[in-house]
């Protein structure tokens, strides 16, 4: 059985970008074909109804294509104790409330036991400051944290 693991919208959102000037966002595009090109297939790929929505949004053309990218991948349940965790991630824990969707990506991947989130998202998911409350928060609720992270770290050795 291969490890679960949750795409978040950064990864489709870099994966289908046009290619960037700018450099670090050029290296994140870079890494995030490359493990999606020779990793992925060694993973059980899911996302959910957030990021269907999220990816898409704006412009029509670049949308449609963020979305073909995730045709394949199935879609986790939103459940009622995914939307509880994600309330408590925000009300007593580390994500702030202008980042709800942030919370609900990572209890959506929690409460479904996935064993990895994949994201680019360093600001409200992949930060270091902030694993150590989600890994509580989600253990006092009953669930084991899926390992939040990049491509990068997930590209094996």
């Amino acid at each position: 059985m291969s490890l679960k693991v949750y795409i978040e919208t950064t990864i489709v959102s870099y994966l289908t970008a046009r290619p960037s000037r700018d450099l670090i966002m050029a290296a994140h595009q870079q890494l995030t074909q490359e493990w999606w090109e020779n990793r992925r297939a060694n993973f059980d790929l899911y996302t959910s109804q957030f990021v269907i929505q999220e990816s898409g949004a704006g412009d029509a053309e670049r949308a449609q294509t963020r979305l073909e990218a995730l045709e394949e991948i199935p879609l986790l349940s939103v459940t009622k104790e995914a939307v509880a965790l994600a309330r408590t991630l925000v009300q007593k824990g580390p994500i702030t409330e202008n980042a709800e969707v942030d919370a609900l990506h990572i209890a959506v991947a929690a409460t479904n036991g996935m064993d990895y989130l994949l994201t680019w998202n360093c600001k409200h998911i992949a930060n270091a400051e902030m694993q150590i409350g989600i890994g509580k928060l989600c253990r006092a609720a009953g669930f084991e944290p899926p390992v939040i992270c990049t491509p990068e770290e997930l590209l094996g050795s």
